[in-house]
């Protein structure tokens, strides 16, 4: 697959994942694909196999809050032939203060014509700690 083909492939991500499009994004995974989330107890969570990756993106695109959808922009893609590279920024409206913004990037990992790993890396707002 040249470079071309990978940031095509990204970029129908990044589309059905902005659509929360959970069966549209499922086809473009391979089927021993792994989700490494920024959060959860490893640091982060680790979803490995077609269903728990599936119940991983689940959680993150489930939405199910009364708060405006986020806005995201992204920045171009970078890729090769074994990897690619998004770098994004949300803005999460806070119905008690201000947007917070989140910046972070996703390095995938590919298996043939499909992602293999989805793993993500984010920058969280919050106090530096004392010099």
């Amino acid at each position: 697959m040249q470079d071309t083909d990978r940031v095509a492939l990204i970029e129908a991500f990044t589309l059905a994942w902005t659509a929360k499009d959970l069966e549209a994004v499922m086809e473009l995974m391979a089927d021993d694909c792994t989700f490494r989330s920024s959060v959860g107890p490893e640091p982060g969570a680790s979803f490995v196999g077609r269903d728990e990756v599936r119940r991983g993106f689940q959680l993150y695109l489930g939405g199910g809050t009364d708060l405006p959808p986020p806005e995201t922009k992204t920045e171009p893609v970078l890729a090769s032939a074994d990897f690619a590279v998004t770098r994004w920024t949300t803005y999460l409206p806070q119905p008690d203060g201000p947007t917070v913004e989140v910046r972070a990037c996703d390095i995938f990992e590919f298996a043939g014509d499909r992602i293999a790993v989805k793993d993500t890396y984010r920058k969280v707002v919050g106090q530096l700690p004392p010099a």
